[in-house]
């Protein structure tokens, strides 16, 4: 027992070395049994130009996993773009691995978490000059404020990986299995920047209301995505042509490829757990919707709006289709 332990221990330092420099801000999160497959929802159109798509993912913190929804946030300067978060297996535990900001997306463990994460980089838009351009080919926004869009189908049907069983988690027992190609490993390595300090403020508002943890929604949070950051209070336009860039700053902000950018640093707050009793999973399968969180190239109807999405300006920008 005491080698099987020692073992394990060698092997989350190992993991810890190859590890963005992003990481190393906060607690390592390894847990004994994986999270919860992803939700299957519907986007919520992009409010404001310069404005980015984080995807929806399980956290854990002191009661299980909770739900932190997708949402749109203000890209913290020129050019960033987000890599999400993603659990990982490694020694026999599921292992957290940040997000963060970059001038690459890296490796999210091949997790499709859809709108543009597809498992493989980023192909929801691009930045040309000083501003971003968004592919509606995956992602929605509100053309009555975004008008730099454009249709790209074919980079989408070449960066997704199958995730029929929504799996969130890489490796392991029934896992996404992708490894890292040459280009997430090259991005990896980049400077980064951690979740910026409204991305922050999101993630603690899920995680102190208790209707976001698992074992009180069974895997099926109420809320799945929104417009705006929860607690977001947006001092500007509620829309507009301007850019949104450097009104909110690094939270685990160790270095970044534009130093001109000034950031606050304050730590990340994670609580580490290891080896938790087996999590009883009763996952209900959700009825497929076409604007799911897997997003396959293959063009549907969209479902009605749900209950907890918010009101759509009328001059909106039409969900795009799926092509699979």
């Amino acid at each position: 027992m005491r080698l099987l332990r020692k073992s394990r221990w060698m092997l989350l330092a190992l993991l810890l070395s190859l590890l963005p420099a992003s990481s190393f801000a906060g607690v390592l999160i390894s847990v004994g049994f994986g999270p919860p497959v992803l939700p299957v929802y519907e986007q919520p159109p992009c409010p404001q130009p310069g404005w980015m798509w984080t995807p929806g993912y399980w956290a854990y913190g002191d009661d299980g996993y909770y739900w932190v929804p997708g949402a749109w946030v203000p890209a913290p300067y020129e050019g960033a773009l987000w890599t999400p978060p993603y659990w990982g297996w490694s020694g026999g535990l599921y292992i957290f691995h940040p997000g963060y900001w970059g001038p690459h997306v890296g490796y999210y463990g091949g997790v499709n978490y859809g709108f543009g994460y597809m498992g493989i980089g980023f192909v929801g838009g691009i930045w040309r000059g000083h501003d971003f351009h968004y592919n509606t080919a995956v992602v929605r926004v509100n053309t009555v404020y975004i008008h730099n869009t454009y249709v790209d189908r074919t980079i989408v049907e070449r960066n997704t990986i199958v995730n029929d069983r929504h799996v969130a988690y890489s490796g392991g027992p029934a896992g996404i299995r992708h490894d890292p190609s040459p280009e997430e490993r090259n991005a990896m390595r980049e400077h980064h920047m951690g979740a910026t300090s409204v991305q922050e403020q999101h993630m603690q508002a899920a995680r102190s209301d208790r209707s976001f943890y698992a074992k009180n929604n069974g895997g099926h949070p109420q809320t799945v995505a929104a417009a705006r950051p929860m607690g977001y209070a947006n001092h500007g336009n509620q829309g507009g042509p301007q850019n949104s860039f450097n009104k909110n700053s690094g939270a685990n902000n160790n270095q970044t490829h534009q130093p001109q950018y000034q950031q606050q640093q304050h730590q990340q707050q994670y609580q580490q757990q290891t080896h938790q009793p087996q999590y009883q999973q009763h996952q209900q399968q959700q009825q497929q919707q076409p604007r799911g969180n897997y997003q396959q190239p293959r063009s549907e109807s969209r479902p009605a709006a749900q209950p907890h999405e918010q009101s759509k300006p009328q001059h909106e920008d039409k969900a795009p289709k799926e092509h699979r």
